[in-house]
């Protein structure tokens, strides 16, 4: 039982390392055995409550003294993003490599300067916490009670130790039995000096292969393709491994490809935190810190934080009380929200004002609030994540600093397939290993000089006793050697820009590469989709295929199919739209697009609505602008007299307070261009809107004017009073229609018996006169159709566009000639879309269409012109209005 008991120490290197040799430890019953680093074998000798300053520790320290340590000539850099990154990193070069900072501070200003940082740093880290030269001094004062402690030591998978535990070590092989045993590993010249047993043994001979990928993407779909064709074979999952010498290129194609594959790839050095939904709360925090509040940032984080105590306590569905399109990315947009919203807004009938005035005030705070902030909506995993980034980085950069952050994946070592970095391989070799990523200048990687102390100051040989070239080199020859059944030597020939290239000259003297294809066939795929790609007779018989194929030669043919818009006659759905209220937009649609008809009310496709703040105001923005000017600006003339009676300068006024309240609305509830820009704009609405109140040609005695007039069921815009009942139905004789919408303006005689019906255009005029325009210009005949129906048959209609920028006022001619012709248009399109011709007009696929997504690439110069002769043909009679003037 004693002997079973004995105390023995197993010193590896990596967290990989001690896992697996715990679970082989376990599996022989070595009771005893303590499995530990080099580091951890130090402090357990040192006793007592030491132990070494964790990464976590020393970069929450340095950001707490470094405001006030005086840094000399590093003083004017000292609060710049990374500067604790590179701080903790100079700090840990130093210590391994043993160089006292205090007793060189007087051969330069830069390292008195880190050697002040260093003493403010340790004298605020916890007295047990230390340096590697105070650990091992601590435990060389112990060294007699090595024995009892750690018992014999045996030292796997090394091929280097920081100069700073070297004296420890040579102590150890005084007092216990040290073996360092290097297999076919290379020995470090200066162990011969400190008494160490040295255990040598043959190199492994794998069986060696290299090949050349299109990009770094294709390596690795071909690493887990060969993953895939080893786990066919039979071999265990815990045998394969995936390397290279820096995975940060990498990771992000293995966990996209990962989820496809269906089987455990550990990431040994941690997966990315944004990648998790924790991880990703606390970026959608940081995106609001960083870059200021605003509406989609808001949801965003509603979405992810929505059991946080803010959150918490608005009702379900509260969201429904921001207005879509409206940016809401200044605190003051939010105060003029809140003052609108009032109890009955919100979807539980409580008002929550206050509780959402609270919310917006602590995340418009931004950077100098981050850890309340933090703490106040994010909570468990998350909130330990948004700490951890505070102490890594500045709060003004936590969005940068959460996209380095890393995290373990959850999955168990010792039974996945490990996709690693080539150091961590070395410490713990694998029996099958794809080496990726072997390009000149990625691996070996090249020598980069210190941040804060660069080679003219301390050598970079001193510095960093084990640079990064010469630990790719050695890595790269420890995992040949210690490899035992087989090695891929894996390339890209370019980059993700198209740039070549260079071979790796770790590459030189390892056979002929194979030059693998994008798309050739493999001999094993690592998912379905990659099967199904690989066998396209398969894959040409799944339903999804064989749709894709055929619509792709339907679209090809010149006659019509089902895959241009054919369906059934009688179909529910198109008979449902047809009989709901139309509008003269929708009736426009109809007769110049009945696809597009069909897409956007049968389908309910829409055009997304950014919420960004926009550079200037697109056409439909400007036009809806100015129609809100005029209709604001003629109800207030209308309250004191009338447009008719009033003068130029009393409609300049009235203009001018319009334009105030329009642009306090639009700012709070839509995105407005930069302050220079939106100024200017609002000149020119104004500029606009009086042209169009001044313009008086045809004034009508005594008139009372109208703006924004609803008809056919629209409800009001505003309070003023309609000149007839707005829920009246209107329907355009023989087709079937009911039409809705609002008239710009609508001037009435005093005695009744006139009226001018006139629509606002805020383009520019067209040369010459036009009366349907091809279906483009519904609205003066519909809407001066519309105002005989709820006025009277005995009232004279006039009605016109006015295009203030001209300014242009073009009169419908003859408005019951203009419907007649419409009617029959319109029953033709009715009959014609009721039938199935759900096909394309002229307007489909061009320069404005909304929907040209769902269409060919480049419909407009290919599809639909091959296409327009048999749509037209099948379309029928009123195609014939694509040709009207």
């Amino acid at each position: 039982m004693a002997a079973a008991l004995s105390r023995s120490t197993l010193v590896v290197h990596g967290r990989l390392a001690m896992r697996e040799g715990r679970l082989a430890a376990a599996r022989r019953s070595c009771h005893g055995l303590q499995i530990m680093s080099f580091e951890q074998a130090a402090v357990r000798l040192a006793g007592g409550f030491a132990r070494s300053i964790d990464d976590e520790s020393l970069r929450a320290t340095i950001q707490a003294v470094l405001p006030t340590t005086s840094m000399g000539e590093l003083e004017s850099i000292k609060a710049l993003p990374g500067m604790i990154d590179a701080a903790a990193d100079t700090l840990h070069k130093a210590w391994r490599a043993g160089i006292d900072l205090a007793a060189r501070a007087a051969d330069h200003p830069r390292i008195d300067a880190i050697a002040r940082l260093e003493a403010s740093v340790l004298g605020k880290l916890p007295p047990g916490m230390m340096r590697p030269v105070d650990i091992v001094a601590a435990a060389s004062s112990r060294i007699a009670q090595a024995p009892s402690v750690l018992g014999p030591m045996e030292i796997v998978g090394l091929t280097e130790l920081s100069p700073c535990w070297r004296p420890l070590l040579k102590g150890l092989a005084a007092n216990v039995p040290v073996q360092w045993t290097a297999g076919p590993r290379v020995v470090p010249a200066w162990l011969a000096d400190t008494g160490v047993a040295i255990a040598s043994g043959v190199a492994q001979t794998p069986a060696l292969s290299a090949i050349c990928a299109a990009t770094a993407y294709h390596e690795a779909i071909e690493a887990l393709r060969w993953v895939r064709s080893l786990l066919a074979s039979g071999v265990a999952p815990s045998e394969i491994a995936i390397a290279t010498a820096s995975p940060a290129e990498y990771d992000d194609h293995f966990l996209a490809l990962r989820a496809d594959a269906n089987f455990d790839l550990h990431f040994v050095h941690g997966v990315r935190t944004v990648t998790t939904r924790e991880g990703q709360a606390t970026a959608a925090l940081a995106d609001i810190v960083v870059r200021g509040l605003s509406q989609p940032r808001l949801r965003r984080l509603a979405s992810l934080c929505r059991d946080s105590a803010p959150f918490e306590a608005l009702p379900e569905g509260w969201l429904r009380v921001l207005p879509t399109d409206a940016p809401l990315s200044t605190f003051s947009a939010w105060n003029r929200l809140l003052a609108r919203l009032k109890r009955e807004d919100w979807p539980d009938g409580v008002d929550h004002n206050a509780g959402l005035r609270t919310l917006a005030e602590l995340l418009a705070k931004g950077p100098e609030a981050a850890s309340e902030i933090g703490d106040t909506f994010l909570k468990g995993r998350a909130l330990a994540i948004w700490r951890k980034a505070l102490l890594t980085g500045p709060a003004a950069s936590i969005d940068a600093t959460l996209a380095d952050l890393k995290q373990d994946d959850g999955l168990e070592a010792c039974v996945s397939v490990a996709w690693m970095p080539a150091s961590a391989l070395a410490a713990s070799p694998r029996r099958f290993v794809r080496l990726i990523g072997l390009n000149s200048s990625r691996w070996p990687r090249g020598i980069a000089e210190d941040r804060l102390i660069p080679d003219h100051i301390i050598r970079t040989a001193d510095l960093d006793p084990l640079p990064v070239n010469v630990a790719d080199r050695r890595d790269f020859q420890t995992i040949l050697a210690t490899t035992s059944s087989e090695v891929v030597l894996s390339r890209a020939r370019r980059d993700g820009d198209g740039r070549l290239l260079g071979r790796s000259p770790l590459l030189a003297g390892h056979g002929v590469e194979t030059y693998l294809r994008r798309n050739a066939v493999p001999e094993h795929a690592f998912s379905e989709t990659d099967r199904l790609i690989a066998r396209p007779q398969e894959f040409g018989g799944h339903p999804q295929a064989t749709s894709a194929q055929t619509c792709w030669r339907d679209w090809r043919r010149a006659e019509i199919t089902a895959h241009d818009g054919l369906v059934r006659a009688d179909h529910p759905l198109i008979l449902a739209i047809l009989a709901r209220t139309q509008s003269a937009s929708s009736l426009k649609s109809l007769l110049r697009s009945p696809i597009g008809f069909v897409w956007r009310y049968a389908f309910g496709w829409k055009a997304p609505q950014s919420s960004a703040d926009p550079l200037v105001l697109d056409a439909l923005g400007i036009g809806d602008l100015i129609h809100m000017v005029l209709d604001r600006a003629l109800r207030d003339l209308e309250v004191v007299g009338g447009v008719a009676t009033a003068n130029v300068a009393a409609i300049e006024a009235a203009v001018n307070r319009a334009a105030a309240i329009v642009a306090a609305d639009w700012e709070s509830q839509r995105p407005i261009p930069p302050a220079v820009i939106w100024g200017r704009t609002l000149d020119d609405a104004r500029l606009l809107a009086g042209r169009a109140l001044t313009y008086g040609d045809d004034r009508l005695p005594d008139a009372r004017s109208y703006g924004e007039v609803p008809f056919g069921g629209s409800k009001s815009k505003s309070e003023a009073e309609a000149p007839w009942d707005a829920s009246a139905p209107v329907t355009i004789p023989d087709t079937g229609f009911n039409i809705a919408g609002y008239i710009d303006r609508l001037d009435i005689s005093g005695d009744g018996k006139r009226a001018l019906v006139r629509d606002y255009k805020t383009g520019r005029a067209p040369r010459g006169d036009i009366r349907l325009n091809g279906g483009r210009e519904l609205q003066r005949c519909l809407y001066a159709f519309a105002v005989k129906a709820l006025l009277g048959d005995d009232v004279a209609i006039s009605a016109s566009l006015l295009y203030p920028r001209e300014p242009v006022d073009l009169q419908l001619g003859d408005p019951e000639a203009a419907l007649a012709e419409i009617t029959e248009y319109l029953r033709a399109a009715r009959t014609s879309l009721a039938g199935g011709a759900a096909l394309q007009g002229p307007d489909t696929g061009g320069d404005y269409d909304d929907f040209a997504f769902a269409l060919p690439a480049y419909a407009g110069a290919t599809y639909c012109k091959r296409k327009q002769p048999a749509a037209a043909e099948r379309l029928g009679e009123f195609t014939r209005i694509w040709e009207a003037e």
